[in-house]
């Protein structure tokens, strides 16, 4: 009986023993190689940048073509898409080239969001502060207490209160009194006063201040060019992928913090309570409802329905696309013509494109 009393024992010893083990193996987490890899940042002055293969990420190889297809269906001229800061998918379209420029349009107000960020931290100027107290009165031909609640930040999330109907000419005859700042969101040309302010708060001009701060730190190259009524950045497609790399990474740059982490998060998310899709001339992605440019009407549900909810993005006239996933830690740039109809910033376009998209990707 002792001798079966103890074989017993012995065996409930090693069932134990065998079930810990078990265990402690399913709930061991095993290692994702492209969560713990480093972010990789390309170095400044190089055509030098790594990539990455589709299939080293298990993305699916056989939907890239259909991808690239409708792209250049669509009158695009390029297209990258980082994941990591690696080049996962890098093509252009139509003779356009790695070095040729191309046009930013409103997709380069983040790079006035941004620089208005740095000149804020440096301590020339407060967002919060009116603007005229940068450039002077009677920047407006608003009633001189009207102009005065227009604050920087106000231009930053399109609540000045002048009317939008009047076109993008920012003299003061054309910047009119609609409604009081902060209580009607309207995509108007009037930010563009941001950089008056910050060339005026620093003592040097728009694009001394931005090339010194931001473009030669993360090695973008391109320059501001007169349109019109506009100043609009132009350069390569690669860099605008710096600088969604650099907006992925919250304003950080191969651990150089550019601009700095709260503004930055501020200028990502919702801005105001009337347009949940708008931040700091960005768009957030993933809120109840937005609006559109030159319209009041407020659409229910997201910006971007196929797009990840946690993605923001720039958005340019004629679909100039930055894409940023900080949740898959992608970069996405497309760049080109009009994909249907002339837009100033969303188009149908960009719900399609996600879908080719998450078909490569997911």
């Amino acid at each position: 009986m002792k001798l079966k009393s103890l074989f017993f024992i012995y065996a409930c010893f090693l069932l134990i023993a065998c079930n810990q083990s078990d265990s402690e193996i399913e709930n061991t987490p095993t290692e994702n190689p492209a969560s713990s890899e480093a972010m990789y940042f390309p170095p400044s002055g190089s055509d030098v940048w790594e990539t990455k293969s589709l299939s080293s990420l298990g993305w699916h190889q056989d939907k890239a073509q259909d991808l690239l297809n409708y792209l250049q269906s669509k009158n695009s001229k390029s297209f990258i898409i980082l994941q990591n800061g690696r080049i996962v998918m890098e093509h252009y379209f139509s003779g356009h080239t790695a070095t040729t420029p191309w046009y930013w349009a409103s997709a380069g107000k983040t790079l006035t969001s941004t620089v208005t960020g740095i000149a804020e931290q440096e301590g020339f100027i407060n967002i919060n502060n009116k603007v005229s107290t940068y450039i002077g009165i009677g920047w407006t031909s608003a009633p001189l207490a009207k102009e005065n609640l227009i604050t920087c930040k106000n231009l930053l999330n399109m609540t000045s209160g002048l009317d939008d109907s009047l076109g993008d000419n920012v003299s003061p005859a054309n910047l009119q009194y609609k409604a009081d700042a902060g209580t009607r969101w309207a995509y108007h040309n009037v930010y563009v006063k941001l950089q008056d302010v910050v060339a005026a708060a620093t003592g040097q001009t728009w694009s001394q201040y931005f090339n010194t701060k931001l473009r030669d730190k993360i090695g973008m190259t391109g320059s501001w060019i007169q349109s019109g009524d506009n100043s609009v950045y132009w350069s390569n497609t690669r860099s605008m992928a710096r600088f969604g790399l650099l907006a992925l990474n919250n304003g950080n740059w191969n651990g150089n913090q550019i601009i700095n982490t709260a503004y930055f998060q501020n200028a990502v998310n919702t801005s105001q309570n009337i347009n949940l899709a708008y931040g700091y001339l960005w768009w957030p992605n993933g809120k109840s409802s937005y609006h559109l440019p030159q319209t009041q009407f407020q659409f229910n549900g997201k910006l971007i329905p196929s797009a990840p909810d946690d993605m923001f993005c720039a958005l340019g006239k004629n679909d100039q696309k930055i894409y940023v996933v900080p949740g898959k830690k992608l970069v996405i740039i497309r760049m080109g013509d009009a994909a249907d109809n002339v837009n100033l910033a969303l188009s149908d376009f960009d719900d399609v494109l996600w879908q080719k998209i998450n078909a490569v990707i997911n």
